[in-house]
């Protein structure tokens, strides 16, 4: 586990710590390594599953396949016993998606964090990597916010690094957005945080009776079926919209900062499945043009 610190993002380092003091030592911390067997595996993960879901059991296992692969590389173990055992598949998600009426609707009912909703629910931007921006990484003129810092929450404490994929990028957003992040910036000097705590640092991710969920709560009560939304959802959210206007996969990959355009894909299979009727209309056009 050391050995991570070294090349792990903070957030994941504390996810793999929490995986490795609440499930993997207190089966396997006393076990010789020479005396696991890929059945015991199978029924420790068994076991899991049965009280736990399918990501926190995937995170265990993978921990415990860490180490052993060390094991093996270290040539302590002449195969992995952790290697091969099968997983259940992680159900998938459900996500939640506004409708631009909606989204702005939203902004309007957040007060002074408006820019930040119409950020979040155009551009697509992680919480970390909005909450560290400042208003020198914005080009009003150009409309492009350029993303190179990370600022996540660890056991109650910030942690400012480099973004998830450690490459910058530039996001391009509409002017309406643009507008509210310029009317954020007033009176800030160029190293100015654009959304701060109250203390001053840098702005948490909203939980319970937190600002988003007072602007939620009197959507809802205008419109009953207003969904309830967190700040993540606003990234389905960007994705959802950008896909409505036309943008393929590679360009959401960017815009998103997933890792390939085949992530974006398994994440948002079901806003392309319009496409596929599309296709198919597209090619019948061309067939009777033959004609």
């Amino acid at each position: 586990m050391a050995r991570q610190h070294g090349h792990v993002k903070a957030a994941s380092l504390a996810a793999r710590e929490s995986s490795w003091t609440t499930h993997v030592e207190p089966r396997w911390a006393n076990v010789r390594i020479a005396d696991m067997r890929p059945s015991a595996v199978s029924a420790w993960i068994a076991d899991m599953s049965a009280l736990r879901g399918a990501a926190t059991v995937r995170s265990a296992v993978g921990v415990l396949r860490g180490i052993l692969d060390d094991a093996v590389a270290d040539r302590m173990l002449a195969s992995n016993p952790a290697r091969g055992v099968r997983l259940a598949r992680r159900p998938p998600q459900r996500h939640v998606y506004l409708s631009a009426d909606q989204l702005d609707r939203l902004a309007d009912e957040s007060g002074g964090y408006r820019g930040l909703v119409l950020l979040l629910g155009v551009g697509g931007l992680r919480w970390g990597e909005a909450a560290a921006l400042r208003v020198a990484d914005v080009d009003f003129l150009r409309r492009r916010v350029t993303l190179h810092r990370n600022a996540v929450t660890v056991n109650g404490k910030v942690v400012v690094g480099t973004l998830k994929s450690d490459k910058n990028r530039t996001v391009a957003l509409p002017a309406f957005a643009i507008d509210a992040l310029a009317e954020t910036a007033q009176g800030k000097h160029r190293d100015d945080l654009l959304w701060t705590s109250s203390s001053g640092g840098y702005l948490t991710p909203p939980h319970g009776r937190s600002w988003l969920d007072g602007a939620v709560r009197r959507c809802q009560a205008a419109d009953g079926s207003f969904p309830r939304v967190t700040a993540h959802d606003l990234r389905h959210t960007a994705a959802s919209l950008a896909i409505s206007a036309g943008a393929n996969p590679k360009v959401v990959q960017r815009m998103l900062g997933h890792a390939s355009a085949a992530m974006t894909l398994d994440t948002y299979a079901d806003l392309f499945e319009s496409d596929l009727d599309a296709v198919a209309e597209n090619v019948g056009k061309m067939w009777a043009e033959r004609g």
